[in-house]
C-alpha cells in the first residue's frame, strides 16, 4: 500500500508555491498517494489564533520578507516578493482545483501554472478571465471550471477540508499530514522526506 499525504494549501500562500515543485517530486519518488485539499486561509487562521498578515506585528512582517528571500534562493525560484495582485481572494482559484477533482480531472499541470501566475507573473488569480486561461493552458476545461467553482458543492468540499484540517491540527499552508503527523511549512519537506525514506512510525504531542 502507498503512503497516504493529505496537503492542506491554497493558491493565496507564498510558502505552498515556493515548496509545491519539491513537494511533489518528494510524494512521486516515494510512491506516495496525495489527496490535494484546498483550504480559505483566513478562515483557518480565524479557528486556529492566526492571524493574516495585516494584522501581524511589523516585526513579524519584515522577519517573513527576509524568510522569503532566504527560500527563494533555496528553492531556486525568481519571484516577487510583493507581487502587484497580491493578497487576492483565492475562492475561485481554490475552488477550480477542487472542481477539477470532481470532474475526474488532474489538477496538477493547473496548479502548475496558477502558483507561478502569482508570484513570477503577477497576474490577478481574483478573475475569471485569467483563471480559465490557466487552466485551459493546462489542457482543462478552464471555463467550465470556473463556473462549477462556484457551486454548493464545491463549496462543500472547500468547507469540509477546512473541517478535515482543523481536526487534524493543521493551522496554515502548506501543511503535509502523513500518517497523522503535521509538516508545517515548505521548510520541513526534508524532514518530510525523511519520514517517507524511514518508514518509521508517526511522531505525535504525547510526552
Amino acid at each position: 500500500m502507498p503512503r497516504h499525504i493529505d496537503y492542506y494549501f491554497s493558491l493565496q500562500s507564498p510558502w505552498a508555491y515556493s515548496g509545491h515543485r519539491l513537494f511533489r517530486d518528494i510524494a512521486a519518488s516515494h510512491g506516495a498517494a496525495v489527496a490535494v485539499k484546498p483550504v480559505m486561509l483566513l478562515d483557518l487562521f480565524a479557528e486556529t489564533g492566526g492571524l493574516p498578515l495585516a494584522r501581524r506585528h511589523p516585526a513579524r512582517q519584515r522577519y517573513r520578507i527576509v524568510e522569503l528571500k532566504r527560500w527563494r534562493d533555496k528553492r531556486g525560484l525568481d519571484f516577487h516578493l510583493q507581487p502587484r495582485n497580491w493578497p487576492f481572494n483565492a475562492r475561485l482559484a481554490d475552488g477550480v482545483v477542487i472542481a477539477a477533482m470532481q470532474a475526474g480531472l488532474d489538477p496538477e499541470p493547473y496548479l502548475q501554472r496558477a502558483f507561478p501566475a502569482i508570484w513570477e507573473q503577477q497576474l490577478n488569480l481574483g478573475d475569471a478571465e485569467v483563471i480559465t486561461r490557466l487552466a485551459d493552458a493546462a489542457g482543462l476545461p478552464g471555463r467550465d471550471l470556473v463556473a462549477k467553482s462556484g457551486s454548493d458543492a464545491v463549496a462543500a468540499v472547500y468547507e469540509q477540508n477546512r473541517q478535515d484540517a482543523i481536526a487534524a491540527d493543521v493551522f496554515g499552508s502548506p501543511a503535509y499530514v502523513l500518517d497523522g503527523e503535521i509538516f508545517w511549512g515548505q521548510d520541513r519537506l526534508e524532514l518530510l522526506a525523511d519520514a517517507l525514506k524511514s518508514g518509521r512510525s508517526a511522531y505525535t504531542s504525547e510526552p
